[in-house]
Order: structure tokens, then C-alpha cells, then sequence
């Protein structure tokens, strides 16, 4: 099986410089890796003591960042190694302050996890959710480093728990603890006779928690908002935003809109501008608006606060937008595997609005069967669910104290984690 499995991912490398001539992402993923063990080499040096995280992508990052910041306040003097799968994450967050050296993982051959780790040496080593790479976790066991799974989740339909999985249910003995986001995740490992397993939690809590303690403050959000009620609406996709565009045309109350579209490719976000018959503005437009504004005083020039929909074409800021909604959209919930990041929202104490596939996220399905959150299906359900939120301050209010206190009661996986790793 080994011998398979290795013979698979040389094929894989070989298909995916191939389909990287026509595909953009790809080609990121392939010329990402052609210079990492150089980087390595370059920011590495042989008196380093590092510590190494790995992320599959930007969602797994965000779960991780409490306890790599942790990590790197406790131990100074170590480098903080952080690596990615996906360009996703990876050209998102490759300038990160919480690492030290951020580069993409190699493909899991052989020769890559012995050079990766001959390189980087790490004296403890974090899996962020999932990504069990084989070749990777037995170099580390052989090795005799310490490696830790964080805020894992594992269900029945995984290889460990299938009859010929037993190649993969080896490679989970390089982990020295498993930390787990609930109760049925331990009951599978516990089948696989694992029992250094605790129950944690989900670290993606600590992290949302800690966004109140920040500066939230966006200056230009302030001035668009204008003290008016405002629905944001994060990573939406086209069937969100069709949904959408139809209330926002349609509405008579007095709110504005912020639109934050999960992809910002330049003809998509100006077909959705295009759809939407209200005052619209680009966040790639407003500092042109704002210098004719502070040029001269002329009456005609629009400001930011005269628009209805503000559409933001960039990324990074998403999260500190949250904290001017009164009302959150949040998309990918007619896609598959559904919905969006709902904890940031959350956080600020904002009723949600999500599409109906959301059974794969815990977190989305509690706050909905606690009413802090509102699935909807169709038309009708949006216009209902939105008519209700904008009419009732209470049922706004109620709504957002449920989501924030949803919050609150479920941080803490961060210092269970470390208590256990550093035996505090």
C-alpha cells in the first residue's frame, strides 16, 4: 500500500504541472513549491530551534492562530514554521506575523518529507483539523518528534475507519496527542484503540473571541454606514447574491448594503454591481471619491455616506467590516460543502442569515437550532427573513445576544491545548 500510495502521488505531481499550463490556481500550487526547500535553506540556519504548523488552507490558519501565537509567545527564541496546501491560504497569509518562515508544503514523497524535515528540524510539530500526510508523519515518528493534531474532526466516511485503510490508520501513530473538536471524533479514535485523545474544542472560538480586544475600526465604513441600519453580507456567492440583488433592489427600508463576494475577480464584481439598481460604489473606487470630496467643496461631488451598496473588491478586511453590521448575510450555503465562516459575525453579537447546507459545520448547525442563526432555502425565505430582522430592534437584539454568548461559552480550547502540551 505504501508503494501505491507513493506511486499515486508521483503521478499526481507530474498531472498537476501539466494542468497548471491552464489553469491559474495550479499554477500557483506548482511554481509555490519549486523554490521552498531554497527558502528554507535561506531562512533556516543550522542553530534554529523551530516549531512547525501545518494548515491546509486560509479556514485551517484561522483555527490554528491562537495556539501558534500562543506557541511563539511562549517560546521566543524558536521560529514558528508554517506551512500551507492550497494557494488559498497560502497567498492570503504568506506575510503573516504569526510565523516566522510561511511556505507551501512539498508534495508528500519521500524524499520531500526527509529533506523537509532534515531542513526545518522541528522540535514540536501541529496539524491544524485534518491533512494526514503519510510520508510526512512517519518521518516525524521516526524522527521521535513531538506532533499534535489541533481542533480535529474525524466521521465514520474517513479512510482510518474503512476496512483497507489500514495504510492510513498506521500513519496516525506519529501523533503524540489528539486534540478534538467533540465527543464523536473521540469515540472513533478510541476504536482505533487511541486514547490519547481530549476533547478540547474548537479553536476557531478562541480566536473569534479575541477579535473584541482589536481594533475594529475601519474609518470609510464608518462614513458609508452613516448611522444606518446595515446588512453585511460576507463571502457570498453568485446564487447568494442573485437572492440578495433581488431584496436589495426590491426593498423599501432605509438600509445599506456591504457586500464582500467570496471571489473578486474584476468581470464578476462588476457584472454584480451591474445587477443592483441602488447607488452602488466599489471598494476600489472610494479613494478616488474621497479626494474630489476633499478637493474643493463643491455640492455635486457624491460622499461615500450618499451610496446605498458598497461592494468591497479587496480581501483582509472582511472580519472588521462585521463589526458594523446590524444584520449578516453569510454565503456559501447553497454550495457545496455550504456555508461560510459564521463566527465572526458571531462574535460582534450580529443575527445571521445563511443558504441550507450547513450540516457539515457544528458550529452552524448549533446556532441555528439555538435561533441565533436563520437558514433559508428560497426567495421567500430571504425576503421573510430580512423583513423580520430589519422591522423588530428585539428579535435583532435577541438574535445577536444569543450569537455573541454562543461564542463566549465555547473559547477556551487554546488553553486546554497548551496545559496539556506544556503540562501546566
Amino acid at each position: 500500500m505504501h508503494f501505491l500510495y507513493n506511486l499515486i502521488t508521483y503521478i499526481a505531481s507530474f498531472l498537476v504541472k501539466v494542468i497548471a499550463l491552464f489553469s491559474p490556481k495550479i499554477k500557483l500550487f506548482v511554481d509555490g513549491r519549486k523554490d521552498v526547500f531554497t527558502t528554507l535553506k535561506s531562512q533556516i540556519s543550522p542553530t534554529d530551534k523551530c516549531i512547525w504548523f501545518h494548515a491546509a488552507s486560509l479556514g485551517e490558519y484561522e483555527q490554528g492562530l491562537p495556539v501558534m501565537e500562543e506557541i511563539k509567545n511562549r517560546f521566543p527564541n524558536h521560529k514558528i514554521v508554517l506551512t500551507f496546501f492550497s494557494p488559498s491560504g497560502y497567498e492570503v497569509r504568506k506575510n503573516t506575523k504569526a510565523a516566522d518562515v510561511v511556505v507551501y508544503l512539498p508534495l508528500d514523497t519521500p524524499s520531500n518529507a526527509n529533506q523537509f524535515i532534515e531542513l526545518v528540524r522541528p522540535e514540536m510539530a501541529f496539524f491544524i483539523k485534518y491533512e494526514y500526510w503519510p510520508n510526512y508523519l512517519n518521518e516525524l515518528k521516526k524522527r521521535e518528534i513531538p506532533t499534535y493534531l489541533i481542533s480535529g474532526v474525524f466521521r465514520k466516511n474517513q479512510l482510518f475507519f474503512k476496512w483497507y485503510g489500514g495504510f492510513y490508520r498506521t500513519a496516525l501513530n506519529a501523533f503524540h496527542h489528539f486534540f478534538v473538536q467533540n465527543s464523536s471524533s473521540k469515540e472513533l479514535l478510541l476504536e482505533l484503540g487511541k486514547t490519547n485523545v481530549t476533547v478540547s474544542g474548537d479553536t476557531r472560538f478562541d480566536r473569534v473571541a479575541a477579535i473584541l480586544e482589536k481594533d475594529n475600526s475601519l474609518d470609510f465604513i464608518s462614513a458609508f454606514k452613516n448611522d444606518a441600519l446595515t446588512v453585511v453580507v460576507g463571502s457570498s456567492w453568485p446564487k447568494d447574491e442573485e437572492l440578495l440583488v433581488n431584496f436589495i433592489n426590491s426593498t423599501n427600508h432605509n438600509v445599506k448594503f456591504i457586500i464582500a463576494p467570496h471571489n473578486i475577480k474584476s468581470e464578476q464584481i462588476a457584472e454584480l454591481k451591474k445587477s443592483i439598481t441602488k447607488k452602488t460604489i466599489l471598494f476600489s473606487e472610494k479613494e478616488e471619491i474621497l479626494k474630489q470630496v476633499q478637493n474643493d467643496n463643491k455640492i455635486q461631488n457624491d460622499k461615500i455616506s450618499d451610496y446605498d451598496v458598497f461592494i468591497i473588491d479587496t480581501i483582509g478586511i472582511l472580519t472588521k467590516i462585521y463589526s458594523y453590521a446590524d444584520i449578516a448575510y453569510v454565503g456559501g450555503g447553497f454550495g457545496n460543502p455550504g456555508v461560510h465562516n459564521i463566527l465572526e459575525p458571531a462574535t460582534f453579537g450580529v443575527p445571521i442569515i445563511i443558504g441550507p447546507n450547513y450540516s457539515h459545520f457544528a458550529e452552524a448547525t448549533a446556532l441555528v437550532n439555538m435561533e441565533g442563526c436563520v437558514s433559508i432555502s428560497t426567495q421567500k425565505e430571504m425576503d421573510e427573513a430580512f423583513e423580520n430582522l430589519i422591522r423588530n430592534e428585539d428579535i435583532r437584539a435577541d438574535k445577536g445576544h444569543i450569537s455573541s454568548t454562543f461564542v463566549q461559552m465555547n473559547k477556551g480550547a487554546t488553553t486546554t491545548i497548551l496545559n496539556q502540551i506544556l503540562n501546566l
